[in-house]
């Protein structure tokens, strides 16, 4: 154990500089950080919630506009069906379910009764996971989902709700944002100095649903603001245009949706060549890209209207065929409404809308207390201990104070370069490592002790105590590492956050007390050649 290979000492030696390098920056203000150049290590520890302020947010995801919606397209779908099999029907429409404003089925009656039969099966290959009942005698056939399957797109539509979440969070730039679901239909949003909660709130709330529909030209507008609307169009607002007394610009389109924003790959945005003005330009994937030349290419002169969640952003007439899949969105935009929207659109829509239950700023005093405080109890700790050592073992403890030390500088670099985010309870985790992390020493220089009172030689007495106590530390710094990585992988929030920093000093203090401390105790060994250990 007393002997060290040269590329062991190398490879201490390189540890130990890279945990200097990376730790270096978080004793420098953001501002000096910043002008810093880009080779050099210029990530700093991230700060949680607790510590740096920021947004806390509660959100109800409506799941019933889902379900709604899903009902209306197997309404569609029927609708479709009874159309291309020439059948007559009436009384269309959703079932009630057991939740307020939510459905959990669709009920048609048939008119002639010599078509049921021929209309039953047409409905049952439009949901194979949906339940079919009927009644020869009425002609009504009734497609029902089980409360097993509505929960499970419940469930469905909070998950991607918070992986869109997540995408939009991102893009902002907000570093280690906390999202997890609450229950089956909330979901928890923490973002750590988020110096604009409103704007983040703003791209939260929308939806973000896009779809193309051509403006209906065959129809007179006026006829439908009176109240006429003609079947397979509707009214839809405009999101910026208006009339003289101020009210919304009215647009007729037709319902069917030409092509959806599930097919966009990119958005991104740019400055009209002609205008110079902020508009978002917008890429299909190849379906969407063959979707859009047919629709323009069948279609050259007429309005073509793009609907940002229930209001027209834009209704550009088709000048030429565009067979390239690009095309873009114009609608007097500012730079940061175009940044927006384009991030919002390449996020993707979230699949219901977000309604803010609980909302909470949380100011960076506390955090600057806690900071202080933390800052307090380590100071203490680490006194405590380095007087400790050096009283107890002498040389030896000074040797694992300096270990300590770098101990400290390891952890820090290894939360700048993960990124990890430090709260109050990772702060704990710190403090109990500085104790920790002299058990080890405490071990071995203890077995070193009662070797010299044996009678060994001091390089004896060396080589023992760290051969026999390294099982005794491997085996006791396991079983805490385990007890971290069950509360990180099993806990939430704070919990993580104790259980990254208990992890990474786990670590590191097992480098520094088998590897650091020994070298130095080895090389003083070799150099010194002392003929008694004074432990």
């Amino acid at each position: 154990m007393i002997y060290f290979a040269k590329w062991k000492i190398a490879f201490i030696l390189i540890v130990c500089a890279l945990g200097l390098a990376y730790a270096a920056p978080n004793f420098a203000g953001r501002d000096s950080v910043s002008k810093m150049p880009a080779w050099l290590p210029n990530k700093q520890v991230s700060l949680g919630l607790d510590l740096q302020g920021g947004s806390h947010l509660l959100l109800q995801v409506e799941t019933g506009a889902v379900i709604q919606e899903q009902l209306e397209a197997v309404m569609d779908g029927i609708r479709a069906e009874m159309r291309s099999e020439r059948i007559r029907y009436r009384d269309l429409g959703v079932l009630p379910g057991a939740e307020e404003n939510e459905g959990h089925g669709v009920s048609v009656t048939i008119n002639d009764l010599a078509e049921f039969e021929q209309a039953r099966n047409a409905i049952r290959d439009l949901e194979p996971q949906a339940q079919i009942s009927s009644d020869a005698g009425t002609g009504v056939i009734a497609l029902t989902f089980s409360e097993t399957e509505i929960n499970a797109r419940r469930l469905a539509a909070l998950s991607q709700s918070i992986e869109i979440i997540r995408r939009r969070i991102d893009e902002t730039g907000v570093r280690e944002p906390t999202i997890q679901a609450q229950g089956g239909q909330r979901i928890l949003v923490q973002l750590p100095g988020v110096d604009d909660p409103e704007r983040i709130k703003q791209l939260l709330g929308t939806t973000a649903k896009m779809t193309f529909h051509l403006v209906d030209v065959r129809n007179s507008r006026a006829e439908a603001l009176a109240g006429r609307v003609p079947p397979g169009s509707r009214l839809m607002p405009s999101a910026d245009e208006q009339n003289p007394d101020g009210s919304p610009l009215m647009y007729l389109i037709e319902k069917r949706v030409m092509i959806s924003g599930e097919n966009l790959v990119d958005a991104q945005p740019t400055f009209d060549s002609q205008s110079a003005q902020p508009v978002v330009s917008f890429r299909f994937d190849s379906r969407g890209a063959k979707k859009f030349g047919d629709v323009t290419t069948e279609n050259v002169g007429r309005p073509f209207a793009i609907v940002l969640d229930g209001k027209v952003i834009s209704a550009p007439v088709i000048r030429e065929p565009i067979l390239g899949g690009n095309g873009q969105i114009s609608g007097g935009f500012t730079v940061q409404g175009a940044q927006d929207l384009a991030l919002l659109l390449r996020a993707g829509a979230l699949p219901a809308p977000l309604t803010i239950l609980e909302e909470r700023t949380v100011g960076p005093g506390l955090g600057k207390d806690s900071i202080e405080a933390g800052k307090f109890a380590s100071v203490i700790g680490l006194i405590a201990v380095v007087v400790f050592m050096a009283l107890a073992y002498r040389r030896f403890g000074l040797m694992a104070d300096v270990a300590l030390a770098m101990n400290i500088f390891l952890i820090l670099a290894a939360l700048s370069v993960l990124q990890a985010t430090l709260t109050l309870p990772g702060i704990a985790g710190i403090v109990l490592t500085i104790g920790m992390a002299v058990d080890a020493n405490v071990l071995v220089f203890e077995r070193i002790r009662e070797e010299v009172r044996a009678g060994r030689t001091p390089i004896s007495a060396i080589d023992a105590g760290y051969s026999r106590a390294l099982k005794t530390i491997v085996d006791a710094n396991v079983t805490t590492l385990i007890a971290a990585v069950l509360l990180y992988l099993f806990g939430s929030g704070p919990v993580r956050g104790f259980a990254v920093t208990l992890a990474i000093g786990i670590v590191t203090s097992l480098f520094t007390a088998i590897m650091l401390t020994r070298l130095m105790v080895v090389t003083w060994l070799r150099r010194a050649k002392p003929k008694e250990l004074k432990v």
